[in-house]
Parts: structure tokens; sequence; C-alpha cells
């Protein structure tokens, strides 16, 4: 049976400042970064064998400083979005004491439109509590300004999730995905059977971490659900 963890990044700096990030490049914060021994020494109590994350920067950051500390295997980035859509292990023939570290801009957190960059108590004051909630939590309402519902980011992250992730996952492989918030509740949802009307109470901190055991139809126990 292989495993799949879940892990929300570290707390970036926008986090901090409580800022919608969405597809801004932001670094880990000092306090994120301090957080990375412990979800290492977690994680990699298990072999892992793949790592999956998104393009943004605080999602790579958080994989190698949790590879740094967990003294794994250096890690090859290697994009899953074009080519001939091939595997490293498909042409590399060099050492094989790297951890393959697939980044897809479909991993990406959701697009907050014209939110993006501003401060959420800021929004709260001038559009209601619970409108900005929708904005954040809901399945099917998007953020003003063309960004992404919940429901447009599964249209793209399930699809690749299906194709790349779940398959290794049938093959026994233990895999790591590293992701933001919305990616990650889009796929709790779908591995748990979440309702739409449900998934508004779902949330996923900073460095928090999911286990599910995944069995060889693809189907998943959960384990545990870890917060810093």
């Amino acid at each position: 049976m292989a495993k799949l963890f879940l892990l929300r990044h570290l707390k970036s700096r926008w986090n901090e400042e409580n800022r919608f990030s969405g597809w801004t490049d932001v670094p880990i914060s000092e306090d994120g970064r301090k957080d990375a021994a412990k979800r290492a020494k977690k994680i990699f109590e298990t072999r892992i064998d793949e790592i999956f994350t998104s393009s943004l920067f605080r999602n790579i950051d958080t994989a190698v400083r949790v590879l740094k500390v967990g003294k794994q295997k250096y890690p090859i980035f290697i994009s899953r979005d074009g080519g001939k859509n091939q595997r490293w292990g498909d042409y590399f023939k060099g050492p094989k004491n790297y951890t393959p570290v697939y980044t897809t801009w479909r991993l990406n957190e959701r697009h907050y439109g014209s939110l993006e960059g501003l401060n959420k108590k800021e929004m709260i004051a001038k559009y209601g509590e619970e409108k900005v909630h929708l904005w954040r939590r809901s399945y099917k309402v998007s953020p003003p300004g063309g960004g992404e519902s919940m429901k447009t980011v599964s249209r793209r992250m399930i699809p690749f999730y299906k194709k790349y992730i779940e398959k290794d996952l049938k093959k026994g492989k233990n895999i790591l995905i590293i992701g933001s918030h919305n990616p990650l509740r889009v796929l709790v949802k779908y591995l748990e059977r979440i309702s739409d009307k449900d998934i508004v109470n779902v949330e996923i901190d900073y460095g928090s971490l999911l286990e599910y055991d995944i069995n060889k139809s693809g189907l998943p126990k959960k384990k545990f659900f870890d917060k810093i």
C-alpha cells in the first residue's frame, strides 16, 4: 500500500502580512523556515519516491528546506509542463542519489484576481466577511477581477493528479505533494468525496501535513492530519 502525503507550504511573508498571495511569488518567512525541521522529521519516517509541487517559489522553497533538513537525496527539479511529457528517468543516466521533484503550474494556488496582494482584513471591512469568505472558501464562487474558483482549480488539477500522481501511487510509490491551500483543499475534496457545500469548512493551515494510505485501485484511507 502506497503513502500519499499532502503538505501545505511553510508560512510565507505575505501569510504573515495577511495578504492574498495567489500566483504572486513570495518567499518563506523566518518563522516558516524554523518549521521545516518538524515537518521533515515526520515526512521522512517514510521513504519518499517522488515529490510533486507547483511552480510557485514558496512551494519549491518548502521542498528544498524539508529535503535538506531531512537529509534525503538531493532534489532534481523537473517541469511537467510541456515537451514530450517524459519522466526524468526516461533519459537521465547519471547518479541515483537524487529525489525527483516534479513541478507544474496546475498545482498553483488559485489566482485571486483583483484581490492579489491586498490585505484580507481590509477587504472584509470593504466587502463584508460573508462575501470575502465565499471568495476564499466556497467551491463555485470566483474572486473579483478574473479570479479562479475552486471548481476552476479542480479542472486543471484533478486531471493532472489522475494522469501522473494517482498512476504512480497505484504502482506502490510513496509520494509527497507540496502545495498551496486551495489546490490541497481541492485534492482533499476529491480523495474524501466531500460535497461542494461542505468543502467551505475545510481548512489546512501553513505547514500542516495529511497522510493517506492508497491501495492498488487508488482508493484512499486517511491516516492523520497534523498541524504545526
